[in-house]
């Protein structure tokens, strides 16, 4: 007998259109397997999610860039067909950030955590997280605004070279835009390239002291803040390894006590009434040892499976279990356990993991997304591989505005 509440379904909802979005799967499934019905609002034409036996139905997402009206009127039409109240747990920011927005709209229909609508915007947008984390007293990288190109580039020489660029509100981002959310930068030039792609990028530019990355330096930390606001679920985390290397996705995470890293997120949220699933990122400073948050991520993360504990408990089912008044269990930490996301990293997969191991797409019980994840991702390595033949071929093009290339749609994921 599930411990869920299983007369209540669950719309999980993303606008991002990666098709290789396992953290998606990851909820279908954890959702799923306890008996809950789960409806998927994203795009189902490209995503291997839609072969998963836990999926009771897929429905059309609101397009990338969408409204709030547009976001509202999709979800009022999936709650009309559902016909019953249902736990709504978007995926990416941009759901949360217009799901936020529209809590009165959609609480007839759905059940969402109770707290201020503007925060989830507030946390997402990297330009604000300075203040956020001194609100909250968490180290954060020194980060500059510019207002012009030419302050772009006096930022850069202030803060040193090489440094990160990030687009505060990198959820609009425009597909094919070529622009990423975050970019090292190496001259004072490439920072004063970037600044002009400000309306381009539809958010501000912000410039960012670098922390270099190291053995032990990339943390985690993914939890869910109950109705009194205490965190529970989920875990601090080491990322292994990243994909691409040294600044991306977690490829291989492994959940390791980190009293520091909790501590900080524990802070973050009564510092801000935060209510809901979060995933922060840390990085420690070589220097000083101290952990500074450098993304707040008012969802969960693509590798949230990583923390499920003795009992099962993962923050998806927190967050079902709390707004369905559902006591949750008090299952052990599985520390040392580790999470694969196979095309990304597909020899750890093949390690032994004797504290327990998550793959991101094969599961037993669960074969098809894993199947068709691997023909969809066989394809799309063949056709970037003839994409480099051609342009290694063609005659020599004018460079782009943008200083490092930019990850196709099918290689973007959420952390």
């Amino acid at each position: 007998m599930s411990f869920l509440d299983t007369r209540v379904p669950a719309v999980l909802l993303r606008i991002d259109q990666n098709p290789f979005h396992h953290g998606t799967l990851g909820a279908v499934r954890s959702l799923g397997r306890a008996g809950v019905e789960v409806h998927v609002v994203a795009d189902a034409v490209r995503s291997p999610v839609h072969r998963s036996r836990y999926v009771h139905r897929m429905h059309p997402p609101p397009l990338p860039g969408a409204s709030p009206d547009d976001v509202l009127a999709v979800l009022r039409r999936v709650a009309g067909l559902i016909a019953r109240p249902a736990v709504l747990v978007p995926m990416d920011d941009a759901g949360a950030v217009a799901v936020a927005r529209l809590r009165d709209a959609l609480t007839p229909s759905y059940l969402l955590p109770a707290m201020p609508p503007a925060l989830p915007e507030r946390v997402a947008d990297k330009a604000e997280l300075a203040a956020v984390c001194a609100s909250a007293d968490v180290p954060h990288p020194l980060t500059l605004v510019p207002d012009s190109a030419a302050e772009a580039a006096a930022a850069a020489r202030r803060l040193g070279l090489p440094l990160v660029a990030k687009w505060s509100r990198p959820w609009l981002l425009p597909a094919g835009s070529g622009l990423r959310s975050t970019v090292p930068v190496r001259s004072e030039q490439q920072a004063r390239e970037l600044y002009l792609r400000t309306g381009e990028a539809g958010s501000r530019l912000l410039l960012q002291a670098y922390l270099p990355p190291g053995p032990d330096r990339d943390w985690f930390f993914h939890g869910y803040a109950d109705h009194a606001g205490t965190v529970r679920a989920g875990g601090p985390g080491r990322k292994q390894l990243a994909w691409p290397r040294g600044a991306g996705l977690t490829a291989v995470g492994r959940w390791t006590p980190n009293p520091q890293v909790r501590a900080a997120a524990e802070r973050l949220v009564d510092a801000l009434g935060y209510r809901g699933v979060l995933d922060l990122d840390f990085r420690r400073c070589g220097t000083t040892g101290r952990y500074h948050l450098l993304d707040f991520n008012p969802r969960p993360g693509a590798q949230f499976r990583l923390f499920a504990d003795g009992a099962g408990l993962d923050v998806v089912r927190a967050l079902h279990l709390d707004l369905t008044g559902r006591p949750l269990p008090a299952g052990a930490p599985v520390p040392g356990r580790t999470f694969v996301v196979e095309n990304y990293a597909p020899l750890a997969a093949l390690r032994t993991a004797p504290a327990g191991r998550e793959l991101a797409w094969y599961a037993r019980d669960d074969r098809g997304p894993g199947w068709a994840m691997w023909a969809q991702w066989c394809r799309h390595v063949s056709r970037r591989l003839r994409e480099r033949i051609g342009a290694g071929t063609a005659a020599p093009v004018p460079a782009p505005r943008a200083a490092s290339p930019s990850l196709t749609d099918d290689e973007k994921a959420s952390s």
